[in-house]
């Protein structure tokens, strides 16, 4: 069962596409399939698990593996099981292929591989007659891709006071064992390890105004125009943040509009926009003060606007659907130390590096626990039309990750 090839094979061909917020439905949709999956692999080769309910339809699933050394630290390994969406893609997304080394399909880089290689270190492990100097617990998480919202349940297991735990996690508490000394999160690092990323905030805008038919616009209030001139403030403060820490490791804080939905047919004035925004910050930013930032330009560029219907605020921000601070730099703690060890004396150079992007790596840190990001594949592949991984890099960060804890 600990063949790499076939442990991302099979995660492959059991879509788990994240919904990313939309109101839609199909059997590629959330990560039941991985999760059942996992639960029957983790039952095949004796290791004792949990699942942990996060929402319907939505199980994070955790097991743990103990140090054969007395007094060994526990590490986290955590990998998410859900995927960007499929649409557009120009490879079947479901039908894992090998070809030239390289296995393609949604998922594959991002995070599936890293995944694969976990469960085959994991099997490795429990196989091997080597000494164990630290526990293993390993998380496969939800909803990465969109909210955190896995990773922040798995934080609960040892932050939250036992009386006040959520129905669901008694048993993956007792598997988790209390808070672990270090995570490391599976993400395509290229097998360097990223010791310092982004955070970000993502909320949604809600810009009102009055529907009427459009022969007669005057009698109505186009919502269009309002949100047309939020979207040139939020324009204009893109292109400031750039400016902004020069020479950061993570590069500049960003700001983006990611999707706009307003209006439902020509012969209608809209009542409604909708706006979905995108902050990302650098460690040591404030994610809520970000957000204030946004908030405020878009009140000055709107000024002139009268209050929407019903004396409602013309333009609404909803509470943040997504709140993650970066990751601090050089957080991992010794584990950076072992992971560089094992690589090293593996042929493979882990480089310390940072990132733009986000992972569930903040959330841990933020909950407490030294957290880094480590994993096989190049972030350039991750949720394009023709997902692929190489398949060598597998293979090698599960060397990687046995060595640092045998």
């Amino acid at each position: 069962m600990n063949d790499p090839v076939a442990t991302l094979a099979d995660l492959v061909r059991r879509p788990s596409v994240n919904p990313m917020g939309r109101d839609v439905s199909g059997p590629e949709y959330l990560e039941g399939r991985v999760a059942d999956y996992l639960v029957q692999r983790f039952d095949a080769c004796g290791l004792p698990w949990a699942r942990q309910p996060v929402s319907p339809g939505r199980d994070n699933v955790l097991v743990r593996l103990d140090a054969t050394v007395p007094g060994g630290p526990t590490v986290l390994w955590d990998a998410h099981q859900d995927t960007v969406p499929a649409d557009g893609m120009s490879i079947d997304p479901f039908v894992p292929v090998v070809r030239d080394g390289r296995l393609f399909g949604r998922g594959a880089c991002d995070v599936k591989g890293g995944m694969a290689a976990m469960l085959v270190a994991l099997e490795r492990l429990r196989g091997s007659a080597a000494p164990r100097t630290a526990s293993v617990v390993f998380a496969a998480t939800v909803n990465e891709e969109f909210g955190f919202s896995g990773a922040k349940a798995v934080t609960r297991l040892w932050s939250a006071p036992a009386a006040g735990a959520a129905p669901g996690d008694a048993a993956a508490r007792e598997l988790v064992g209390g808070r672990p000394a270090a995570a490391i999160v599976a993400e395509p690092t290229e097998l360097d390890i990223v010791t310092q990323h982004k955070g970000a905030i993502r909320w949604r805008v809600k810009v009102h105004g009055t529907a009427c038919h459009s022969a007669f616009p005057e009698r109505g209030d186009n919502a269009i125009y309002p949100a047309g001139r939020a979207i040139l403030a939020i324009e204009a403060l893109a292109r400031e943040l750039l400016g902004r820490h020069p020479g950061h490791p993570c590069g500049p804080p960003t700001l983006s509009l990611g999707t706009i939905r307003g209006g439902t047919g020509v012969n209608l004035v809209p009542d409604l926009v909708v706006l979905e925004i995108d902050r990302r910050v650098v460690p040591g930013e404030s994610p809520r003060e970000a957000r204030e930032e946004v908030i405020r330009r878009i009140a000055e560029a709107c000024a002139g606007d009268a209050a929407g219907p019903g004396g409602r605020p013309r333009i609404e921000h909803d509470d943040p659907f997504l709140e993650s601070p970066g990751l601090p730099a050089d957080g991992g703690g010794g584990w950076i130390d072992r992971l560089e060890a094992a690589a090293g004396a593996r042929g493979t150079a882990a480089r310390r590096i940072a990132a733009r992007y986000g992972t569930n790596a903040s959330v841990f840190a933020a909950a407490g626990v030294p957290s880094l990001v480590f994993g096989p594949g190049a972030i350039e592949q991750a949720h394009t039309a023709d997902e692929w991984i190489e398949l060598a890099q597998v293979e090698r960060a599960a060397e990687i990750l046995v060595a640092s804890v045998a």
